[in-house]
């Protein structure tokens, strides 16, 4: 490490301190008149840093980001900065038809996060996540609080403004973006549902048609249609919410053809059987939550990747997949869910798959236990996603 006379500084006031009283700590420094001497970033860092005249990745900065990745500013100052993936948060939850909270949700998950590390090893994976990927935590989108139009217009472009980047590493093999180049990922965390269909766009426009697995209790596919005194006019548009959003997807041809998709967990009532009959229409194929009984989590994930195949993929899940013994914290609970391990299984078990995106949705952490067990889910199953990410190029 190099000599720092800033450290010499400090050092020298804690031992004079120590001499005075038997302390096993520094106390009083920040009355002494050197303070404006001391370098905090050598002395909070974990690992030794040299520079204290800007803010750099490696630099203390006293953010809690996901599972400690860099912070960046990518809309602002680090524009131009080059990674492979960026974690964003998406603060929106005015599109639920329950219980909203979901805004809290970026936060909350990168607060369960705080124990994990992009730099650790996950080893029921077998990868270090950095070894393989640059990440960073661009922070939240600004979505604005009354006009829901507008807030995930807002999402769409700062999604579609990270994805159309190159991405800082490249790998050998021909991308399988339609420009052929490497563009950089991203892992949203949400927000309420809807979020996804601004996302899907930008991953469209890169990719092509994406199959999708939708981890959830709700199919999600519900086809927005005027309702008998209800109340919207005749020539009003019922906007979309979290539980119409894949009927807008498949209806601007986002998703993959031919059934490709499939939700994961479901367990929600429904109105008819024409719902599940709609939802095969709009191109999907169901594994219910009690299918994890019947045919164990290895058939749960050999019906995924029969389903997607080879094609580009999108993972979206929202935290109420998980059953509410272990994730309460949810706008739309419903018993009988998928539990932790199982998930981590699950997703473990998708590897090779070629993921160009993911997101985690409906945390709303105003509903948690005080250990925080939701967001601690969540943020684990963010963890698992940048593994999958790691573990396969996006290549031919």
């Amino acid at each position: 490490m190099v000599h720092s006379p800033r450290l010499s500084v400090a050092a020298a006031l804690v031992a004079g301190h120590a001499a005075l009283a038997s302390i096993q700590y520094p106390v009083g420094v920040v009355n002494s008149g050197n303070i404006d001497a001391l370098n905090f970033t050598e002395i909070f860092a974990s690992v030794p840093d040299m520079s204290n005249t800007a803010w750099e990745r490696g630099s203390f900065h006293g953010l809690t980001t996901f599972a400690h990745a860099p912070p960046l500013r990518c809309f602002g100052a680090d524009a131009e900065a080059g990674f492979d993936v960026a974690v964003v948060g998406a603060p929106f939850d005015t599109a639920t038809s329950f219980r909203p909270g979901a805004r809290f949700g970026p936060n909350g998950i990168r607060q369960g996060s705080r124990r994990l590390g992009i730099d650790r090893i996950n080893v029921a994976a077998k990868i270090r996540v950095s070894d393989h990927l640059d990440v960073v935590d661009c922070g939240d989108v600004p979505m604005v609080l009354t006009d829901n139009k507008v807030a995930l217009r807002q999402l769409e472009l700062a999604n579609a403004a990270l994805l159309s980047r190159t991405s800082l590493r490249s790998f050998s093999g021909k991308s399988i973006a339609k420009d052929d180049k490497f563009h950089p990922r991203v892992l949203t965390l949400g927000g309420d549902h809807t979020i996804t269909l601004p996302l899907l766009r930008g991953v469209a426009s890169v990719y092509g048609p994406v199959s999708v697995i939708h981890f959830d209790s709700h199919l999600d596919t519900w086809k927005p249609k005027p309702m008998a005194g209800g109340p919207w006019l005749p020539d009003e548009e019922i906007p979309v919410s979290h539980g119409s959003y894949f009927w807008y997807a498949w209806k601007e041809g986002l998703l993959a053809p031919n059934n490709a998709n499939i939700h994961v967990g479901i367990r929600g009532a429904i109105n008819s059987w024409q719902d599940y009959e709609d939802d095969h229409e709009f191109g999907w194929v169901i594994s219910h939550a009690e299918d994890v009984e019947d045919v164990g989590w290895k058939g749960v994930v050999k019906k995924i990747r029969d389903t997607v195949g080879d094609n580009p993929v999108y993972i979206t899940l929202d935290i109420d997949a998980i059953d509410p013994g272990m994730a309460p914290a949810t706008g739309t609970p419903e018993i009988g869910g998928i539990t932790t391990r199982e998930i981590k299984k699950i997703l473990q078990g998708l590897s090779g798959l070629k993921i160009v995106g993911a997101d985690i949705v409906e945390v709303a952490p105003d509903y948690d236990t005080q250990d925080e067990i939701t967001q601690i889910a969540a943020a684990n199953i963010g963890w698992e996603m940048l593994a999958l990410m790691a573990k396969t190029p996006l290549t031919e």
